[in-house]
């Protein structure tokens, strides 16, 4: 339920004006705080006469007047920050009886202004407080609330939901102003320093042991609100009404439909803290990732600081007597397992480039594959000598040894093509065994042929390739010789579609084969 907001609600504030705008705001502050001082001892009409001696009384205006002090009163009462009334106590002297003597008293805006201040002077950081308690006092009174179900005492309902509420309140702001001073720079500084080792171990148990209350009440709060229906809730709310409404009040009551209006949106939002709304993570799962997580940075700021204290001590005999430890292994396997515990995963880094696989196993191991060679560069910040003009590279070997592999590659793909030609025609299941460069062709030209329209392609040789048998149900076993492949059981069809000079270009042999295959045919 959204809360609706009134144009008397964004009115401007003059009741504001004493403590910020105002041309003699020392003046007026010191009035107003000692109306507020006299209201905390249930004094409320006061005489310009006892505020005057007061404010005189703390020497903090010296050159402060009568006459000054009663203007200042009546600007107070102009602004609405005080009430006036006659008083009408006997005269001493005949100039007390022909003034008009007044009276006056705080008003509530300006109680609540006062109240407020003297709380802001006392703020000195974001102080709270996590308290596991609250949470066993809440689950208390939502299950008092849900066993009640409307049964209550004249009374009981609205001390309930004050309880409940003000626990509620309490809790959240407690919670929030604390780990916000979590966050400060203060806390940062804080946390680098040796002298935070010593108070770690304390705000750690503090933080763990709020988190641990909140996981066991955190279920029993929501399972005591799901439990309580729409009907028990409204019947609760309406009896806190109206045993809000039957307090005598001098003031104006506020009607009963605005009373359950804001008795719903706190229940709401109660209700949408513990549990959340459907859409977004309630403020408990947040509340509890932000404490895990300050654990979390606990922890590390503790680690960097234990680290930055080893740094200056000299691990060489650890180190000495690590590498014979490795030098006396004769197994690789247990040189890994105590490369494992010594040292732990090693920080990952990406190296770009081309990964040349000998195989495709999936079960291989890393250490079974022949190593990539990558030249790194040095990070160092110390100035290296100047050294003399290096000469080009020369990659001739390269480009000739990367030529006579790709001739290979093309002569291996001519042959089975030629081999496929001179098949015709083949299932899967036909093939026997094969090399695993045969089987990666397979696959690419049986890709080919279920991604074309008609089920077939022609390659840059003039060679038509069909699957005549797309989306078969029958399965064949496709053995290589680095494994076996359960597949379909495609049918793959070869013809060669170049001219007569074509063929014998490319595939002489293969031609005449063809050629004469086609004579027989036709004879």
């Amino acid at each position: 339920m959204r809360e609706t907001v009134s144009l008397q609600s964004l009115r401007s504030v003059p009741e504001l004006k004493y403590a910020s705008s105002a041309e003699n705001v020392a003046r007026y502050r010191a009035i107003m705080r000692f109306f507020y001082q006299e209201y905390k001892r249930l004094r409320y009409w006061l005489r310009p006469e006892e505020i005057y001696a007061g404010i005189m009384a703390w020497g903090v205006l010296p050159d402060y007047t009568l006459e000054q002090c009663q203007a200042d009163l009546e600007q107070l009462v102009e602004w609405g920050n005080l009430a006036s009334r006659h008083d009408g106590g006997r005269s001493a002297t005949v100039e007390e009886y022909l003034k008009k003597k007044m009276q006056y008293q705080l008003r509530p805006y300006s109680i609540e202004i006062e109240r407020l201040l003297e709380t802001l002077e006392k703020v000195t950081g974001y102080g709270g407080s996590l308290e596991p308690t609250l949470f066993d006092r809440i689950i208390q009174l939502l299950t008092d609330i849900r066993l009640k179900d409307g049964q209550f005492a004249p009374g009981e309902a609205l001390e309930l939901w004050n309880r409940l509420y003000e626990s509620f309140v309490r809790l959240h702001e407690n919670a929030a102003d604390y780990m916000a001073s979590l966050q400060t720079a203060k806390a940062e500084e804080m946390m680098v320093t040796e002298a935070f080792l010593v108070f770690k171990e304390k705000l750690t148990d503090y933080l763990q042991n709020f988190v641990q209350a909140l996981q066991r009440s955190a279920y029993k709060i929501e399972g005591n609100l799901l439990q309580i229906s729409g009907e028990v809730k409204d019947r609760f709310l309406e009896r806190v009404a109206d045993d809000e409404l039957d307090k005598p009040r001098l003031e104006e009551l506020p009607s009963r439909e605005s009373l359950l209006a804001e008795l719903n949106r706190g229940w709401e939002n109660l209700r949408r803290w513990f549990i959340g709304d459907g859409v977004a993570p309630s403020e408990l799962t947040m509340l509890e990732r932000a404490t895990k997580e300050a654990i979390a940075r606990i922890v590390r700021c503790v680690i960097r600081i234990q680290e930055r204290r080893r740094s200056g001590v000299s691990r060489r005999k650890e180190l000495e007597y690590l590498a014979q430890w490795f030098y006396r292994l004769d197994d690789v396997n247990e040189a890994h397992r105590l490369a494992a515990y010594a040292f732990g995963l090693f920080p990952t880094r990406h190296l770009q480039g081309e990964d040349l696989r000998e195989s495709d196993r999936a079960d291989l191991s890393m250490w079974e594959e022949s190593p990539n060679l990558r030249t790194l560069r040095s990070r160092s910040r110390k100035r290296i000598g100047r050294q003399g003009a290096e000469p080009v590279p020369d990659h001739g070997e390269k480009r000739r040894r990367t030529r006579e592999a790709y001739l290979r590659r093309q002569e291996e793909e001519r042959k089975l093509l030629e081999d496929m030609l001179r098949r015709g025609s083949f299932r899967i299941s036909e093939l026997g065994t094969v090399k695993a460069g045969v089987r990666l062709k397979l696959l690419e030209w049986i890709s080919r042929c279920n991604t074309s329209p008609g089920h077939s392609f022609v390659t840059a040789e003039g060679v038509q390739i069909r699957m005549t048998n797309h989306g078969t149900e029958e399965r064949a076993v496709l053995v290589c010789e680095d494994g076996e492949l359960n597949m379909p059981d495609y049918h793959l069809t070869f013809a060669l579609l170049a001219s007569d000079a074509g063929m014998r270009d490319v595939w002489p042999d293969t031609a005449q084969e063809v050629a004469a295959t086609g004579e027989g045919e036709t004879g």
